[in-house]
């Protein structure tokens, strides 16, 4: 049974990491504020995103897969600069307070457990980490490291299972839906697809895709040549797509109902730091000695391990995207010297990320931010997709059916009035 289990594991690829990363730092203290302010108010939106993550993911691991191009290379294609530089440029900015929340959070992680470390030099340290472990480790090796970096998220589950509750109520708060028209709500709600359906997700999961084509000596490299994609791997792609969406949105599934039922309930309904947000694993370890302790220590590795799987994602996406607009060559599978502006994009990003840490803004609450800038980000790049994924002269025959075509435009309608109603609230 474990041999098939890790076979299957092996069998996976781009879309469970791609599911994974979007379970970073910021969507954990996203799904973690809504468990702490609204409880179970905000369960039902794991199986409604569900549909429309998948079909949003397969499209542009469709067109990577079909095309052996990254997401870039086809808008550039259909689309004239005007259009494209402005798409690109709101992805940089959306990836790089990202990086640096991220980052932010990892540090605090780690000064939660070894307070007397300076958070300065760890969050330079976390910086050079990732630069190197994106530079140096070899492409098939990295993807094997990041696999394995999902496991930490766990630590959600078990202890929404210790906490237990009315598992009735949860079961009728996951399915029926539930909606406040108040600023906090309707930001929160904003937040919540904004780190989950992310800008930077169709970007990775694209250009991975055509990465494999590469590795498998389908093509020579990206956008050279026409991959032959048989049905056998049309299929595969997606049920790896399917597994990384589930996954995703199961651990936000746990994670909602760890906070609801430890956070929530004692009254601590507006997470602030990384030590309030802690606290939700403490009935995990409560019968142990230094409960407390041992809490932040299991938060701090998931902080951490989730970090250092959504920073290259994010850093390498904006590789991508910038590498395709201006024809340089790319890709995790190439050494330094062979790709040095895709590299030194990655570098550049992930500094820039460092550099918004020193804009005194709590960890935290930047995470949240980071997602509210991707959930209005993610809208007019969903209408490039939802195009590119219809276009018959770029996929041929592999265009959207009618069911992908009905739920993305869902998903492009549910994220606009969203962050139109945000507004909204606002402005009230």
């Amino acid at each position: 049974m474990f041999d098939g289990f890790k076979s299957f594991f092996k069998s996976l690829g781009p879309g469970l990491i791609t599911g994974a990363s979007d379970d970073d730092p910021s969507g954990i203290a996203t799904y973690s504020q809504a468990g702490a302010q609204f409880g179970f108010g905000t369960l039902w939106l794991a199986l409604f995103q569900l549909p429309l993550m998948i079909v949003i993911q397969e499209m542009c691991a469709r067109i990577g897969l079909v095309t052996g191009s990254g997401l870039t290379s086809i808008m550039k294609k259909r689309y004239s600069k005007k259009t494209v530089y402005p798409i690109i440029s709101l992805l940089l900015i959306a990836n790089t307070i990202n990086i640096g929340a991220d980052i932010g959070a990892m540090s605090a992680s780690v000064k939660l457990v070894l307070p007397q470390l300076p958070i300065v030099i760890v969050t330079i340290l976390f910086t050079a980490l990732v630069i190197c472990a994106e530079i140096f480790i070899p492409y098939r090796k990295y993807v094997t490291v990041l696999k394995y970096l999902t496991l930490s998220l766990l630590a959600y589950v078990i202890t929404a299972f210790v906490v237990g509750g009315n598992w009735s109520d949860i079961l009728v708060a996951s399915v029926i839906p539930h909606f406040e028209f108040t600023p906090t709500f309707v930001m929160l709600f904003v937040a919540i697809f904004g780190t989950t359906i992310s800008p930077y997700l169709f970007f990775w999961q694209t250009s991975e895709e055509a990465e494999e084509d590469v590795v498998k000596n389908k093509i020579k490299d990206f956008g050279e040549g026409k991959p032959i994609i048989q049905k056998k791997e049309i299929s595969l792609m997606r049920k790896d797509v399917a597994v990384g969406m589930g996954f995703s949105q199961a651990i936000m599934w746990f994670i909602i109902i760890t906070t609801a039922g430890t956070l929530h309930v004692h009254g601590l309904t507006d997470i602030s730091t990384a030590d309030e947000a802690a606290q939700a694993l403490e009935p995990l370890v409560k019968t142990f000695p230094h409960a407390g302790e041992l809490a932040k220590t299991i938060f701090a590795v998931g902080i951490i391990g989730t970090g250092l799987l959504a920073i290259p994602v994010l850093a390498g996406s904006s590789a991508y995207a910038i590498s395709e607009e201006f024809g340089w060559k790319e890709g995790l599978g190439k050494k330094f010297r062979q790709a040095k502006g895709f590299y030194l994009i990655i570098a550049a990003s992930t500094i820039v990320g460092l550099w918004v840490n020193f804009a005194n803004i709590d960890p935290i609450k930047a995470l949240i931010y980071a997602a509210v800038i991707n959930g209005i980000i993610a809208v007019p790049l969903l209408v490039a997709i939802m195009k590119i994924g219809n276009d018959k002269q770029i996929l041929e025959g592999r265009t959207n059916g009618k069911l992908s075509n009905i739920v993305g435009w869902i998903t492009v309608g549910v994220m606009g009035f969203s962050v139109i109603a945000m507004f909204l609230t606002w402005i009230k």
